[in-house]
């Protein structure tokens, strides 16, 4: 059986690479140069491997270590983060973790997710952010919410809901920009997401009408940055509707036109097979399928008298 090192050994190391020196590493561990230096030797010593050039009052770290680093990183941090998650839970045993969309998440989940835990007050619920699929069996997920197709290697996905896109701007931008018909949006600042760059594309075509440069304008990663950037004024965006329900409500976008666009990809919540049918996962997944299919519809009901035909 192969010895493992300790998880002394596995800090000294980290922090001496990171620092490259002994005696930073000792102060920072609250413990001797002799200690840090001792477990240095021990840890190359069992790996049989040199991880470190003694280069005058340097350590200069070896090929070898700086590959063993990034394994032993991921290794503290993982060891980290489950630590934390045992001493946050507090002894309970009723835990979900969620990999999450993070606007959705902000906009949509976490402003309804009291409704949960009312219903399960014993629960404690805790949130990751993964904007592409993963292994559920490399990461510790219950479940997840996922936009695209049902596909998901190892797992269940259950559908919440289809997706509507509008274009949206500020009020002051749509008065400064004189907008009164689609074709006019050909004159203003677009306002892009960096994993959608054909929607404008698309919803010209759609419309009808020919633009000569819709991928032109400003990037954004995520829609809650676009969302802020057409309300601070920068451009006009395409924006799920669902996600940007208060600020049509509040009147800090303005939804131009009536005409949506549905795209071909759909909300799911999604979990591993393996989890799928256990009893806090379940009731977690029904909870969401009944908050999507009851949802209210506010934005067009309190909005109605200012939206514009063409």
């Amino acid at each position: 059986m192969t010895s493992l090192p300790s998880i002394a050994c596995l800090q000294s190391f980290e922090s001496v690479a990171r620092h490259g020196s002994v005696s930073r590493a000792s102060v920072e561990l609250n413990l001797t140069q002799s200690a840090v230096s001792r477990q240095i030797h021990q840890l190359e010593g069992l790996l049989d491997v040199a991880l470190f050039e003694r280069v005058r009052q340097r350590m200069v770290i070896t090929d070898a270590g700086r590959l063993y680093l990034k394994d032993v990183n991921r290794v503290l941090v993982d060891l980290k983060s489950s630590t934390s998650r045992v001493m946050a839970c507090g002894g309970n045993a009723n835990l979900l973790n969620l990999a999450v969309l993070p606007t959705f998440a902000t906009q949509w989940l976490v402003p309804r997710l009291s409704g949960f835990l009312q219903r399960y007050p014993d629960v404690t619920v805790n949130f990751s952010t993964r904007s592409t699929q993963f292994d559920f069996e490399a990461e510790p997920f219950d479940a997840a919410i996922h936009y695209g197709s049902p596909n998901w290697p190892g797992a269940v996905a259950y559908h919440l809901m289809d997706e509507e896109t509008v274009p949206v701007c500020s009020p002051k931008f749509e008065t400064a920009h004189r907008i009164r018909k689609p074709a006019d949006l050909t004159h203003a600042v677009l306002l892009h997401q960096s994993t959608r760059t054909e929607a404008w594309s698309e919803w010209f075509k759609l419309m009808g009408i020919n633009n000569s440069h819709p991928l032109r304008g400003p990037r954004f990663e995520q829609f809650g940055l676009i969302a802020q950037a057409a309300v601070c004024g920068l451009g006009v965006a395409l924006l799920p509707k669902l996600l940007i329900e208060d600020e049509l409500t509040s009147g800090k976008l303005s939804l131009l036109f009536t005409y949506p666009i549905r795209s071909t990809n759909s909300y799911y919540v999604v979990a591993p097979e393996a989890k799928a049918s256990a009893p806090l996962t379940a009731s977690f997944i029904q909870w969401m399928i009944h908050e999507a299919r009851t949802a209210d519809q506010p934005v067009m009901q309190k909005n109605h008298k200012r939206l514009k035909k063409y």
